[in-house]
């Protein structure tokens, strides 16, 4: 009889347990469901490989609501276009952009929704539960624009090889070799001549010293010859002055004046020649006079 109150006691146990549990689904649920949301749409082109009906919709990495639905655009087969059930409390304005992203290289999709950077109430979008259901803009994932590049980058890797086994043909690759050749040859001749280098180095190293030396010695020479050459200068400056002032009329005057003496020597000379008494004693000839 024990045995039987006993099993009966933990029947009603579990049938107690049972009916809290039930209970508390349906008030869990009834909570969700009692819950409003405001909608929101947005347009993606081209693949939304991971996207589906209960997606999270995240705003700037918090998760505020769900993918209540995905659809083909009516004027665009390749374009799909998702609606978004988030939370009524969510302000969201009209520069933010909504994309595919994914949680990691293995993890799921979900949607992104980046705030934008517009603050005044003119710029939020209206929080609405019926259709029309305002626009959210779009850009492709990460994913989509790797997809649509690496064609491109394939495209120039290819390229690039191409000119490069261009650029490597037999006769550069010979022309190649031959360069690597006498550069081995150049470095071995510097090896083997390491201590002649040394020794040139060196002797260099002297010679510019005893150079600076040099100089310095030949100062009080360089500052004996900018005091003539400034002597010199200051010569140049006077004959200069002289020649272009009334010194070169006075010069003329008396060149001048020598050529007349000269002209009056050469003269007397050759009366000198002809006729020396009549030059010394004068001409004693009486001439004739009238009566």
């Amino acid at each position: 009889m024990e045995t039987k109150a006993n099993y009966i006691a933990v029947g009603a146990f579990v049938l107690v347990c049972m009916l809290a549990l039930v209970v508390t689904v349906l008030w869990l649920a009834g909570v969700q469901y009692s819950q409003e949301y405001v909608y929101y749409q947005t347009t993606f082109t081209g693949s939304v490989t991971g996207l589906g009906k209960g997606t999270t919709v995240r705003y700037n990495g918090i998760e505020v609501g769900r993918v209540q639905d995905l659809g083909f655009a009516p004027d665009d087969p390749g374009s799909v276009i998702a609606t978004l059930e988030v939370r009524p409390d969510l302000n969201i304005h009209d520069d933010a952009i909504a994309s595919i992203a994914s949680q990691g290289l293995t993890g799921g999709s979900y949607v992104e929704i980046d705030g934008g950077k517009k603050k005044d109430k003119e710029s939020l979008l209206p929080h609405t539960s019926s259709h029309p259901y305002p626009s959210i803009k779009s850009q492709p994932s990460t994913l989509a624009q790797l997809a649509e590049t690496l064609p491109k980058i394939a495209d120039k890797l290819n390229l690039v090889a191409d000119k490069v086994n261009l650029l490597l043909n037999d006769q550069n690759r010979k022309a190649i070799g031959d360069i690597l050749a006498n550069l081995d040859t150049v470095t071995s001749t510097f090896a083997a001549r390491r201590g002649e280098i040394d020794s040139t180095l060196r002797n260099s190293a002297e010679a510019t010293h005893n150079l600076a030396i040099a100089t310095r010695d030949l100062h009080p020479t360089f500052m004996a010859a900018n005091i003539t050459l400034k002597k010199l200068d200051k010569l140049s400056t006077d004959a200069d002055a002289v020649v272009t002032g009334d010194g070169i009329a006075q010069l003329s005057s008396l060149i001048a004046e020598g050529r007349r003496l000269v002209g009056s020597l050469t003269k007397l000379s050759d009366e000198l020649n002809r006729e020396p008494t009549r030059v010394i004693f004068g001409d004693r000839r009486k001439g004739y006079t009238p009566k």
